[in-house]
């Protein structure tokens, strides 16, 4: 049994004055800042396909992307909110401005799904340092973020099988189009 005394003891204490129970591996502190800028740069890389695809009257994907694109920015928040309750300061480092020129909605979604790859890439790297750096606290937050990271690689997948299936031809675009206008972006599923 722990008896606390009603000495004060001394508390360590991140960059950012906060009291840190556990200090943070100088490497892995660098790859998760890294990452929030990952997240950063997919949420401007989302906003400029939903821009392109808005000229381009194609409202579903438009509708997606810009969802994606807040949903990126979240996960960014999501980083910083972490890193702030280990202690630590938030860098904010510059997002250059994303591609925004594209020939087709195929190979925008090549593009997508690259990206997404990187993401899941990255968050396993981060996964995988933590443990070796015996940072339990930063495994666990990890986990339910790997598992939506795939996820949503599984969806940019299917969403660019979809589109190869169309072969662009403008009516099964359309029929695309409806199906992200409504909110349906999920593959299937068999259970």
């Amino acid at each position: 049994m722990t008896v606390y005394s009603s000495t004060p003891q001394a508390v360590t204490v991140g960059p950012s004055g906060r009291a840190v129970a556990q200090p943070m591996d100088a490497s892995l502190l660098e790859a998760l800042q890294q990452h929030l800028t990952m997240e950063r740069r997919a949420s401007a890389a989302y906003f400029a396909l939903a821009i392109w695809c808005s000229e381009r009257e194609l409202r579903g994907f438009a509708r997606h992307f810009g969802a994606e694109a807040a949903g990126e920015q979240q996960h960014a928040a999501i980083f910083a909110d972490y890193l702030i309750s280990r202690g630590q300061t938030v860098v904010l480092e510059d997002v250059p401005a994303p591609r925004q020129q594209w020939v087709s909605l195929e190979e925008i979604l090549s593009a997508v799904f690259l990206m997404e790859a990187d993401v899941t890439t990255s968050l396993q790297q981060l996964d995988a340092m933590a443990e070796r750096a015996g940072d339990v606290r930063t495994a666990v937050f990890l986990d339910p973020m790997v598992a939506g990271q795939l996820a949503s690689e599984n969806e940019a997948a299917h969403l660019l099988g979809r589109v190869r299936l169309s072969q662009n031809q403008p009516a099964a675009l359309l029929i695309l189009d409806a199906e992200l206008a409504a909110g349906k972006p999920a593959p299937a599923t068999l259970v």
